[in-house]
């Protein structure tokens, strides 16, 4: 087997047995101080009451600690430092092979997910501590996306500036000429894509979906010789998979918006990286691979327009549309299943889609 190859699946091996190993001191100190919410229930983005999502998960919510994704990005962040620390140790062999945290194809990725792991568990937090007397006690959604842009503008303007990117490829080496207007396109993508992380809502389902996505996008980067990229990847699909032998039915810990926004921002620098920074078009692809939470972020939309627009009238029972299949009588279950098929397929689409290109 390729050393390249084995660079791939080694961090990822890790990077799942760390997220285990670390899972039981979480999880002790998650419960101790009871960091769930004490108040089931949620708003809308509207301000509105959601009556039927709440019935729907009135015993779900409380009781059960947010904070999930800590074992993701913990696992993520221990895995570097580990790999980081002994290839400085032992500076010649295969270990020096295996660091792969580099300027070049790992700084950024590795940036978005330390901020946006720390922004959203300071909202987990507030949200916990918050909701004594209140459904919800956390960042607004306004700030929420204020940060997220803040995040991806710093980002965006890396790349312009450092790297000198301001295109987004296309198929057969072409390219989309942005100039300086690359900068608003990029956060614009990125606050996209963040806000699908509500699909965060049924035990297993954004665990399954992400590993999928960022499978996908591994799988990509290796393709364009990006191994360290790659090897980021694949890390952090390891680390879901160690939250997800959790988070499946009946679920230890909620992901929430530490887990959900450190992936999120990161999966859209990680699309960009596999651009035309890459040779390749991971931007364009992502609609195919990030479907789900392009769908899921959609369904809110559509909801809050039809209900301003049409007097009140919704689209579906509830939004967004994972909690609408649980609402006409889908179990959990099976919407989180079919959610991780259809995820499966369309993420292994668009890795096809941009490697033949």
């Amino acid at each position: 087997m390729s050393i390249d190859l084995v660079k791939l699946f080694i961090p990822s091996t890790f990077g799942f047995a760390v997220g285990i190993l670390i899972t039981p001191i979480i999880t002790h100190y998650l419960y101790k101080y009871e960091m769930w919410k004490k108040k089931a229930g949620k708003i809308a983005p509207d301000g509105r009451a959601t009556p039927i999502f709440n019935e729907l998960h009135k015993d779900k919510e409380v009781g059960t600690p947010k904070m999930g994704g800590i074992v993701i990005w913990g696992s993520v962040l221990i895995t570097i430092a580990l790999f980081w620390i002994l290839s400085h140790i032992f500076p010649t062999g295969i270990l020096q092979k295996f660091d792969f945290l580099s300027r070049s194809q790992t700084w950024i990725p590795v940036f978005t997910l330390m901020f946006g792991a720390l922004v959203g568990l300071l909202d987990d937090y507030l949200d916990v501590r918050g909701s004594n007397d209140h459904i919800s006690g956390g960042l607004s959604l306004k700030k929420r996306i204020l940060i997220v842009g803040l995040i991806a503008f710093v980002c965006a303007a890396w790349f312009y500036f450092k790297l000198d990117v301001s295109g987004i490829g296309l198929p057969f080496d072409h390219l989309i000429p942005l100039g300086v207007f690359f900068i608003p396109v990029f956060v614009l993508i990125v606050v996209a894509l963040y806000s699908g992380g509500v699909i965060d809502g049924l035990d297993g389902l954004a665990g399954g979906i992400f590993a999928s996505l960022y499978a996908a996008y591994a799988g990509i980067a290796y393709y364009q010789n990006q191994l360290d990229l790659a090897a980021f990847c694949a890390l952090v699909v390891g680390a879901i998979l160690a939250f997800l032998w959790f988070n499946i039915p009946p679920a230890r810990f909620y992901m929430s918006e530490t887990g959900s926004m450190s992936l999120t921002v990161t999966l859209a620098v990680v699309a960009f990286m596999t651009d035309s920074l890459g040779g390749g078009y991971g931007v364009l692809v992502l609609p195919v691979i990030a479907f789900p939470l392009l769908i899921t972020s959609l369904s809110v939309i559509l909801q809050l327009l039809s209900k301003r627009l049409r007097n009140g009238k919704k689209v579906f029972l509830v939004a967004p549309l994972h909690h609408h299949f649980e609402a006409v009588g889908w179990p959990a279950y099976k919407v989180t299943m079919r959610y991780w098929i259809i995820s499966i397929v369309l993420a292994t689409l668009g890795m096809i889609l941009a490697i033949i290109g």
